[in-house]
């Protein structure tokens, strides 16, 4: 069984299944895995037709026990746009679940909320902080590479797999309401595969 991903940037192909099994390690959801993602251009994953098409051939995907649409909310308010997006993916996927994540503003804005856990990687200083308000910052990587060592740029295709390998799981959680959103549609998703974790979010997560 897999969860199928949408996404919409390069970068993004190789961080989500990683971030995702990252996920379910942790949640001891054994026998489900992750698809190779289905790139869409932001654009599309915003209308109602394109949506719709993506998500259809999606669930094509042998084995899709769920879909999960992941992109950057950019300057979109999630909480307004989201509900609309996952009304339109349900209406095509039918029977198997699925739901929408917009990372609020951008999926860098996870790394501003873990810096102490990457100090060292993929460029980042080592005395480098995490950022107070990690999803207030329209411009995520910006605020990133503001934090990587001097001469360092970084690089959504290179650097955000290498981040995500080491993103400090419990700091997203607790930083970023979009990254709870993320862990609270995983555990939807496994469970509606059969494979519901025991405890979700983990308790160290909320205490």
């Amino acid at each position: 069984m897999i969860i199928q991903p949408i996404v919409e940037g390069q970068g993004d192909e190789t961080a989500v299944p990683l971030l995702l099994r990252r996920l379910r390690d942790m949640a001891e959801a054994w026998g489900l895995d992750v698809g190779t993602p289905h790139r869409r251009r932001r654009t599309q994953l915003v209308k109602k037709d394109s949506l719709q098409s993506a998500v259809r051939v999606a669930g094509l995907r042998e084995g899709c026990a769920g879909i999960l649409i992941l992109f950057d909310a950019d300057d979109d308010c999630p909480a307004e746009l989201a509900p609309n997006l996952e009304y339109w993916a349900r209406e095509a996927a039918g029977e198997l679940p699925c739901v929408v994540v917009m990372a609020n503003r951008e999926y860098e804005a996870w790394f501003l909320a873990s810096i102490e856990a990457l100090r060292g990687r993929a460029g980042i200083a080592p005395g480098a902080v995490s950022h107070l308000d990690p999803e207030a910052p329209r411009d995520a990587k910006g605020e990133l590479e503001a934090r990587m060592r001097p001469g360092a740029s970084y690089s959504p295709t290179v650097d955000q797999p290498a981040l995500t390998a080491h993103l400090d799981l419990e700091s997203a959680y607790r930083h970023c309401r979009s990254f709870r959103k993320l862990v609270s549609a995983f555990g939807m998703l496994a469970a509606a595969a059969g494979v519901a974790p025991a405890e979700w979010p983990p308790a160290a997560w909320i205490s």
